[in-house]
């Protein structure tokens, strides 16, 4: 049976299992109301007509969840991954999101945090304040939030100060020798001001080895400070004002080999040493340590002034992301590489304004304005180490040409030893200005008491202008490719044209008109269903690594130019993908009854253009993807069987697929991929968990065990499933104790069967046949003590 056709079987089933349990819906239910701003003014998580998955802070606090991260561990439509630093985090929902380890390419996945939007992973992976809760809003999300929100949005809602005085200190420890500390007080210096300021540290040993000097690495080394002051003037006027600051000092990524291919032998020739065919040892040998120094800061001031039909809000805010990092770029204790550094500094500002209407009447409004302007500028260097002649000498010998480079350099009277010389490489600088505005408007329509129709338009307008420089000293590299003969797969690291130039432009200049049409119709007092068509668009990305090469046009136009002298073996590819535009068509059905609610939603969902990026060992493919779709079924339950115990069971089914993605025969080593299945998109990710609260004498306890397992899968495009595929089978249990007098205690561990799986894998650099892969944590418990005060 087609796996759509079951999916569909599939969520009949739980339909109508769900028309029955509603039938007991009732005014004394167990269930609290949870409040979402999911679009962008206050409702009820069952009265709002959109697919959102909202995880309270009780249980973020209750599942020990840290950061972003941690949060697919509870809501299935969510991926997370970590790959090569600290702030290099790419985040999908529904199987549909981009962002990798290139800058010039923001996520399709929208993170906004208390209304402000970070437009960088890498800016929003710090460790989470005191949270409210954190929305997951599921599918195109443009009409409202804007530009990057052609996937969905992750909106993370903190708390306004309440004016009391208290707060809480807390400490933990763990395993590799962990330990937290945060700590929040707030108050008030009158009736109408309070603030509070909080502050935490996270700190962990590694539980990766590197075997070459014994250290180690995927240690946690972060700190931040936080704080805020809420200002009511008069009752109809409110002014927030957020400011924080943090910083990261760790050692990260480690990576595994997968497969060593036939350049190993030269590895160890040089005296270079791997761990070969181990995908989980979580060991390696570095010669170069990975670090990363991370520094994001920002403040947001954010008014709300009530007038007697509508709420005029503004929210203002400036932030910075500064991050400076290496890598050893060859994954080996060889010194084929001297270090890949990079540095890279953000400078956002962004102001919304809106008009929300707050009076009673047939029509709900809201109308508003976005402008959003960032700053990028961005180096990074490969730079061959004391290894790399010798390296590529044997592999010279391997071909049946020992001693191919010396002649080469003889023939051509250039110094011996130059080809690949210690200190000899490629460095560049890029940067991007990115400045876009969108004007909005959504309005619900109460056709009458039980049935609303809502419409709403996005006008978007985003304009990218970059520059690119090299400076290229790799003169291997630069010779011409029918000089060197089969020698010609060595040169890595090829010159290419800067930007701007006299053919090629450097700016990009996108509009579209995004739209959500929906109409929702309230059956019973505790069942809703809705049926709804919304779009997306996502604006043109750069290539912002050391790949970005012209299109085949522009290439000849720039070879009779004379441009091309200094590239003898320019090859052709796309500086930028174009636009992504998506669509889906939905219907939902939300249901309360006596002791639980349902959320059903099964959708049909496209991408046209989606901006693939796909590393190729040295740098980034990017290209759109013609279309890529999925078919599927969302769904979450909340259960109490008896008021103690509550259950939770929530899931997505996929059925994606390539549409169009037609390649060719690709000099990366990636096919044509239309018709194919998009690796790293699971079909079946299901979460549950169980919350039984009792008490011992006056003491509240708790204990917790959430699952969440993912089908396996091929992980990445350009590598086979039989190298690096995933299946994910998680178990994590906590439990707490909360005292009268202010004192909570908790234990906790995650991935307690200390399961194994693949993050990510990519082509390892400079080694043709060989594989490397991110594995995941593995097993880590702690335990945890707060007092309230």
């Amino acid at each position: 049976m087609h796996k759509s056709i079951k999916c569909r079987y599939f969520s009949m089933a739980v339909a109508a299992s769900c028309l029955a349990l509603s039938t007991a819906v009732s005014a004394d239910s167990v269930m609290e109301e949870v409040i979402v701003t999911a679009a962008k003014r206050q409702q009820t998580l069952q009265d709002i007509p959109v697919a959102v998955s909202v995880t309270s802070g009780e249980t973020v606090e209750q599942a020990a969840i840290v950061d972003i991260n941690d949060l697919q561990s509870v809501v299935p439509t969510l991926r997370v991954t970590q790959l090569q630093s600290s702030n290099n985090t790419n985040f999908s929902i529904r199987g549909f999101g981009n962002g990798t380890n290139n800058v010039g390419i923001e996520s399709s996945v929208g993170i906004f945090i208390d209304g402000v939007y970070r437009s960088r992973s890498g800016a929003a992976i710090s460790d989470l304040p005191r949270l409210e809760r954190v929305e997951v809003l599921s599918g195109p999300q443009s009409t409202l939030f804007g530009k990057n929100a052609s996937a969905g949005v992750v909106s993370v809602v903190t708390p306004t100060p309440s004016g009391d005085t208290g707060g809480f200190i807390s400490g933990g420890i763990s395993n590799f020798s962990g330990y937290t500390a945060s700590g929040l007080y707030e108050s008030a210096l009158s009736d109408d001001l309070s603030f509070d300021i909080s502050g935490n540290v996270n700190v962990r040993d590694g539980y990766f080895d590197n075997s070459f000097d014994g250290s180690e690495q995927n240690e946690r080394d972060r700190w931040g400070i936080r704080g805020q002051v809420f200002y009511t003037p008069t009752e109809s006027t409110s002014i927030r004002v957020i400011a924080d600051y943090d910083e990261i000092d760790e050692v990260c990524c480690g990576t595994t080999n997968l497969l060593s291919g036939p350049t190993e032998g030269a590895v160890r020739f040089v005296g270079g040493d791997l761990v070969p065919n181990a995908p989980f040892s979580r060991d390696s040998y570095l010669d170069v340590t990975p670090f990363n120094e991370i520094e994001n800061g920002g403040i947001s001031i954010q008014a709300d002034i009530d007038y007697e039909r509508f709420t005029l809000t503004s929210i203002t805010a400036y932030r910075i992301s500064d991050v400076f990092k290496d890598v050893d770029i060859d994954y080996t204790s060889a010194s084929i590489s001297s270090g890949g550094q990079q540095e890279l500094e953000l400078d956002t500002f962004t102001q919304e304004f809106r008009l929300t209407s707050n009076s009673d009447g047939n029509i709900d409004w809201m109308v508003g304005a976005f402008y959003f302007q960032e700053d990028l500028d961005f180096s990074d260097q490969v730079i061959w180490g004391d290894d790399a002649r010798g390296y590529f000498d044997a592999l010279v010998a391997a071909l049946g040409a020992p001693g191919a480079l010396d002649l080469l350099e003889a023939g051509a009277m250039i110094p011996a030893g130059t080809f690949f010389a210690s200190g000899s490489g490629v460095q560049e600088a890029m940067t991007q200005d990115d400045e876009s505005y969108s004007f909005f408007g959504q309005f619900d329509f109460h056709l009458s008491d039980v049935l609303t129709a809502t419409v709403g338009l996005n006008y978007t307008k985003a304009e990218k202008e970059v520059t690119i420089q090299q400076d290229n000293t790799n003169l291997f590299a630069q010779l011409p490719a029918a000089l060197v003969g089969p020698l010609s797969v060595l040169q890595l690291l090829p010159p290419i044209v800067d930007l701007p130039n006299s053919v090629e432009d450097n700016t990009t200049d996108d509009e579209d008109v995004t739209y959500t049409v929906r109409l929702a119709w309230d059956v019973t007092e505790g069942i809703n269903v809705y049926a709804s068509t919304n779009t997306g668009f996502k604006a043109s990305s750069w290539n912002l690594s050391r790949d970005t090469l012209p299109n085949a046009n522009d290439l000849a136009a720039l070879t009779a130019a004379g441009l091309t002298a200094c590239c003898a073996n320019l090859e052709t590819g796309q500086r930028f993908a174009g636009p992504e535009e998506s669509t889906v068509y939905e219907i939902g059905l939300k249901a309360r009854f006596q002791r639980g609610t349902f959320n059903i939603a099964i959708f049909d969902q496209e991408i046209e253009g989606f901006q693939s990026a796909i590393f190729n060992g040295t740098g980034f493919d990017l290209r759109n993807a013609g279309k890529q779709s999925t078919e599927g079924v969302e769904f979450d339950l909340v259960y109490y069987p008896i008021d103690s115990l509550k259950l939770t069971l929530s899931g997505v089914f996929l059925d994606p697929i390539y549409d169009s993605f037609p390649l060719g025969e690709d000099p990366n080593g990636v096919p044509d991929l239309s018709g194919e299945q998009p690796a790293g998109i699971h079909e079946v990710s299901v979460s549950t968990s169980a919350t039984y609260y009792f008490q011992i004498g006056e003491n509240d306890v708790y204990v917790r065990g959430d699952y969440q397992y993912e089908d396996e899968i091929q992980v990445v495009d350009n590598i086979a499933e039989s190298i690096a595929s995933r299946e994910v089978k998680l178990l994590n249990l906590s439990a707490g104790l909360s005292t009268p007098d202010g004192w909570d205690f908790t234990v906790w561990a995650k991935n307690v069967t200390d399961e194994d799986y693949l993050l990510s894998a990519f082509p390892t650099p400079a080694q043709n046949g060989s594989f490397n892969g991110y594995p995941n944590q593995p097993r880590t418990y702690g335990l945890g003590v707060r007092r309230n005060f």
